[in-house]
């Protein structure tokens, strides 16, 4: 618990197009401090982002429209938002989606479901690796 309190009010951006994924995990990371946004797919995502600046994104992949590993490009490749940590997240994890991921520029891979007892120190074990401007 130590560690996710020197991060309590961290900018949290969940990108998933399932209701009760982006609720459930908006929900628990809540509780545990962090200030987080959802957000249903990349058209969503932009609004988003027009006000608000995570330090952390979890990356639903598969998303409607643009999928999350190209979103994640369009991040990674802006001077904005190039140093925000981005954490893929699938239901259908299959060979090779993890080096699809991290070729994509994601900074880890998580599969689901999540595990809502550890998720919260999950994202801040990445928020602190990542503190130093990775």
């Amino acid at each position: 618990m130590s560690a996710r309190a020197e991060l309590n009010g961290e900018p949290i951006l969940v990108v998933d197009d399932t209701p009760a994924n982006a609720k459930l995990l908006r929900v628990v990371l809540e509780r545990a401090g962090y200030d987080v946004r959802t957000a249903s797919d990349g058209q969503e995502m932009e609004k988003v982002l027009e006000g608000f600046r995570p330090r952390l994104v979890l990356m639903d992949l598969q998303l409607p429209g643009v999928d999350g590993l190209e979103l994640t490009r369009r991040l990674k490749s802006q001077d904005g938002t190039a140093q925000v940590i981005v954490i893929a997240v699938t239901s259908y994890a299959m060979k090779g989606d993890e080096e699809r991921a991290l070729d994509a520029g994601c900074d880890g891979y998580m599969s689901k479901p999540i595990d809502v007892n550890t998720i919260a120190d999950e994202v801040a074990h990445y928020l602190k690796d990542g503190a130093g401007g990775g």
